[in-house]
């Protein structure tokens, strides 16, 4: 007689499927694309001034802020924003869900250049609706309450901070920045070596200095980014960075030149409150 011996069926094993995993997966990915489509729209806004647009090509705002991971819903301080060049872009970006706040020159100054260029920003941002929300206040006082704040900027300042005035808006900077907090620092870069006299002189910083200012605050240098360099850039010109575009200090002598070197060689770091 044959007997056939039939082997039991191994039970198969289904690893439950995490719907909850799945979908925060989702979340992420939606929101990272919902804030990218945000922030080209921030860009391309018909509120930005057409003489700003110019300079996206050396400035690479799109890339410099995705950089510093910059979400419509943060609380970001723009330190120093000048004519508001960035400030057209943060302020239309963080218009719906998050805030900014733009630093900038005391208004009750005694130097008529820094009066009159805080004027000048109050204004821009009194033009239309969608300036509307921004929060300017003195970069020289206390920025916003203690550690409040999702990122802090600067950008293209530091040459004008040189000696206590840096340690003073590093160390407030550091004060209102949540634990995790971003710092985003793009400045002229000067050849490593340069003294602080010659970079005060030209308006180049070296990295070096930059990132031992920030690290003596408390900063921890996340990561370097070379988005706004320039090889084409010597570094050594009659009016330092002025004689580059935009300022062409030089005003049409070798212009032509200086504008086929474009704006400066920049560094990009990104540093973080511990």
């Amino acid at each position: 007689m044959t007997v056939t011996i039939v082997k039991p069926i191994k039970k198969l094993t289904v690893k439950k499927f995490n719907i909850r995993n799945l979908f925060f997966v989702f979340l992420l990915a939606f929101g990272s694309f919902i804030s990218s489509d945000s922030l080209k729209k921030a860009i391309t806004s018909e509120y930005r001034d057409p003489n700003n647009i110019l300079r996206d090509e050396y400035r690479n705002p799109y890339e410099t802020l995705t950089f510093f991971g910059i979400e419509p819903s943060m609380k970001v301080v723009e330190l120093s924003p000048g004519g508001g060049w960035y400030t057209e872009i943060l302020a239309n970006y963080l218009n719906d869900s998050g805030e900014l706040i733009a630093a900038h020159f005391d208004e009750n100054s005694n130097n008529n250049y820094l009066k009159k260029s805080r004027k000048k920003f109050e204004k821009k941002m009194n033009s239309i609706s969608v300036y509307e929300n921004v929060k300017i206040v003195n970069l020289t006082s206390k920025l916003s309450t203690p550690q409040s704040v999702d990122a802090v900027l600067t950008f293209r300042n530091l040459h004008n901070w040189l000696g206590p005035t840096m340690d003073s808006i590093f160390a407030n900077s550091f004060k209102v920045l949540k634990p995790g907090g971003i710092f985003g620092v793009v400045e002229h870069r000067a050849e490593e070596g340069t003294s602080i006299e010659k970079m005060k002189k030209s308006g180049y910083v070296t990295e070096e200095h930059a990132i031992e200012i920030a690290k003596k605050h408390g900063f921890v240098l996340v990561s370097k980014s070379e988005i706004n360099s320039n090889p084409k850039d010597s570094k050594n010109y009659e009016k330092g960075v002025w004689t580059l575009p935009p300022s062409f200090r030089l005003k049409e002598k070798n212009k032509a030149k200086y504008l086929a070197i474009g704006e400066s060689d920049r560094m990009t770091l990104l540093f973080k409150k511990p």
